[in-house]
């Protein structure tokens, strides 16, 4: 392990005096949490705030958050929203003019938003990857119609990793932008190492209709406290508050706290980040041995045709104590594992060669 980063659980016993979590006899490489967890800063600044619990969550403390973001993206205050709000923007969008919006999405990917603007008469449109299992930009722009309500895409993408060239992204998002809002779901770009230049929040400071989702449940590594934000046009940031958008005791005292702390240590992030693409190019070394197709990840997974039903692989990983989740349909011979800390991705690693030398 990184020298400065945590190991799962390793200061949790601090937070409470219950029985520490026992070691998991199963490697759960399934939902691309992070394995080296938050920075130390988190843990004082949850004990601090733990002698308020029976308290709502501070405004001050929200507003305070929402300036750090804001001081952070380099944008208005007023343009960020606080929390973990795909699934109200999706709604809000969808309700938008009434039923019939469409909602034109990469196929296979993270359908919060798309399911939740369904839930209000919103309809999908998907749209398959292209050759390099990428957000095909050409055929999303076929896609785009006066019924359009919004262009939702990840970047990088979930379940390939795969990252869109940053020029012709950003151009498709300033067209896309002037026919229905665009939304980029960011959620794994800071494992990336030119996410600064790479994310979209550009468009947002030159003021396209252009919206950026940020989570801290990745790279940040506090999935069991979840915290998000968006960055949006000053009139849509404001409709989102109105309809409960970062509504303070929503977001909760404790995640407001810990997504502060993490949000502040940049160099817990840059370790972070230089750990997973050292233990990244490891995977994808072992995945050009075997000559295994497999995308050129740039998140904290990697995405390989294991040559076989991922279902099916999936089931003797586990019996070897590796858990990696589910199938990404319509790849279903394709497999998504999340990397995990160094002995997590060896023994991974070498049940996958075990399993793939069983069968030559």
């Amino acid at each position: 392990m990184s020298a400065g980063l945590l190991a799962p659980h390793a200061s949790l016993a601090s937070v409470s005096t219950a029985t520490p979590i026992a070691s998991q006899s199963v490697a759960r490489l399934s939902l691309n949490e992070s394995a080296f967890g938050p920075t130390p800063q988190v843990i004082p600044a949850i004990q601090h705030e733990l002698g308020q619990i029976n308290r709502y969550a501070d405004p001050m403390a929200a507003q305070h958050f929402q300036q750090q973001i804001a001081l952070h993206e380099r944008v208005p205050v007023d343009q960020v929203v606080l929390g973990e709000i795909l699934g109200l923007l999706g709604r809000y969008l969808g309700s938008l003019g009434g039923p019939g919006g469409e909602f034109v999405y990469s196929t296979p990917g993270y359908l919060a938003l798309i399911d939740a603007a369904s839930q209000v008469g919103g309809i999908g449109v998907p749209v398959p990857l292209d050759a390099q299992y990428r957000n095909d930009l050409a055929a999303l722009r076929a896609k785009l119609t006066p019924k359009t309500r919004a262009i939702y895409l990840i970047n990088p993408h979930n379940p390939t990793g795969t990252v869109n060239e940053d020029i012709e992204f950003k151009s498709f998002l300033r067209e896309a932008s002037s026919r229905a809002v665009a939304i980029v779901d960011e959620a794994y770009l800071e494992y990336t190492a030119d996410f600064p230049e790479r994310s979209a929040v550009s468009l947002v400071r030159e003021g396209a209709n252009v919206v950026v989702f940020r989570t801290f449940d990745k790279i940040h590594g506090l999935a069991g406290i979840p915290m998000g934000y968006v960055l949006a046009p000053t009139k849509l940031a404001a409709a989102l508050r109105e309809k409960g958008a970062g509504d303070v005791e929503g977001l909760g005292r404790l995640n407001l706290a810990a997504a502060s702390a993490a949000l502040a240590d940049t160099a817990h992030v840059a370790k972070v980040r230089n750990a997973i693409a050292h233990e990244r190019a490891l995977w994808l070394a072992l995945l050009r041995n075997w000559n295994l197709s497999h995308t050129e990840a740039n998140a904290d997974f990697v995405f390989f045709d294991a040559g076989r039903p991922q279902a099916e692989l999936a089931a003797v990983m586990l019996a070897r104590g590796v858990n990696i989740g589910r199938a990404h349909l319509p790849y279903q011979n394709w497999a998504r594992i999340t990397i995990g800390l160094p002995e997590e991705n060896l023994r991974a690693q070498a049940a996958l060669s075990a399993i793939l030398a069983s069968r030559r």
